[in-house]
């Protein structure tokens, strides 16, 4: 749960580093984190290319709209994750792209 709620961070570089780093060290002690830290990670990942598409759009006068958006469910994503993780369940982010499964 920790995990999820750590992305939380992520206004800051702590965001980015933090999840990593609590994956990293707790998954040969928790078996079911290693699953849990590929889904952040994927998150990370896929929000940060979101975030770069976003910046052209600027000029077409939706890229903030779309960063807005992209800010929200950056909050609301991590808190689902964690709620689903308390309760045992491993739930991958919708729109998250897959890079590590």
């Amino acid at each position: 749960m920790l995990l999820h709620i750590s992305v939380l961070a992520s206004y800051t570089l702590a965001g980015i580093v933090l999840p990593i780093v609590i994956w990293q060290l707790k998954k040969a002690e928790l078996p079911g984190i290693d699953a849990h830290g590929k889904v952040v990670v994927n998150w990370i990942i896929s929000a940060i290319i979101y975030a770069l598409v976003c910046i052209p759009l600027f000029i077409v006068g939706i890229g903030f709209l779309l960063l807005m958006v992209l800010g929200v469910l950056h909050i609301v994503f991590p808190i689902i994750g964690a709620i689903k993780a308390n309760e045992g369940v491993l739930w991958k982010y919708p729109l998250s792209i897959t890079f590590l499964s």
